[in-house]
């Protein structure tokens, strides 16, 4: 029985905008060998045609069928828990595209839903009409609770670093849909047809990656490219199946 991959993106594949030494290899004999993967990513800023035009433009050889994101998994939660509803979104073209693809329609009038994601850069006044709106009514989700993000100069304030402002203004805590939530994590499973027990979880962070590896019945690995250092893990009560330095480390190994 042939291991299906999800790989997290930040922090395993890339930091920032450069790859991490031998991840292109991996993904490239991946696809050489016709395995079966995701590029598995809380990131929601792009859609997954332009994530998988920034990995190949780094040398990846992906499609977007490759990518699931967290912004798919938001938009497919808010499609079946109210169809045809409304949002007012915090975030980048990634999350607006996948709600929009379901039937969502976005508004500042009295949405359904505020919505928050990653993105660029926030703006001060989308925060605060965004803790206006939930304070007068709207549910308040977030596609990840990672409050941090690897990038070449250091980490970046998150998703789950601007929803605990957002929470401290109203009081109100976001429902996290992406990693560790098991239900981003069917929403992938069901997407390839394979089921836990066939699927290796490979990322960078204890909190969301190993965690979703083990609530969802998945092998782990964590890689020490990106957040989590070899120093963190006597902090976590639950730990990976297997640890190694980088991606590339991993190509040999029984569960390649």
């Amino acid at each position: 029985m042939k291991i299906a991959h999800l790989l997290d993106m930040d922090g395993v594949l890339v930091r920032g905008g450069v790859p991490i030494e031998g991840s292109v290899d991996f993904v490239g004999a991946l696809v050489e060998d016709k395995r079966t993967f995701q590029v598995f990513t809380n990131n929601s800023k792009y859609t997954p045609e332009d994530h998988a035009f920034r990995l190949r433009r780094m040398g990846f050889p992906v499609e977007p069928h490759h990518i699931y994101t967290s912004a798919l998994a938001t938009a497919r939660f808010v499609s079946t828990q109210i169809p045809g509803a409304s949002a007012y979104v915090i975030g980048d073209q990634g999350l607006t595209s996948a709600l929009q693809a379901v039937g969502c329609r976005t508004t500042a009038f009295s949405p359904d839903y505020v919505v928050l994601g990653d993105a660029t850069s926030y703006h001060y006044e989308e925060i605060a009409a965004g803790a206006r709106l939930i304070s007068a009514g709207a549910r308040f989700i977030a596609t990840n609770s990672d409050p941090t993000a690897p990038a070449e100069t250091g980490l970046h304030p998150a998703c789950g670093a601007v929803a605990a402002v957002i929470t401290s203004a109203t009081g109100m805590q976001p429902y996290f849909i992406g990693k560790p939530n098991s239900f981003m994590t069917r929403c992938v499973l069901e997407k390839l047809g394979v089921g836990a027990e066939q699927t290796v979880l490979v990322g960078d962070r204890m909190d969301t990656d190993v965690l979703a590896g083990l609530e969802s019945g998945m092998r782990s690995v964590l890689v020490l490219t990106g957040v989590t250092a070899s120093a963190d893990l006597s902090r976590f009560p639950f730990k990976p199946d297997l640890i190694v330095d980088r991606l590339a480390d991993l190509a040999g190994h029984i569960w390649v």
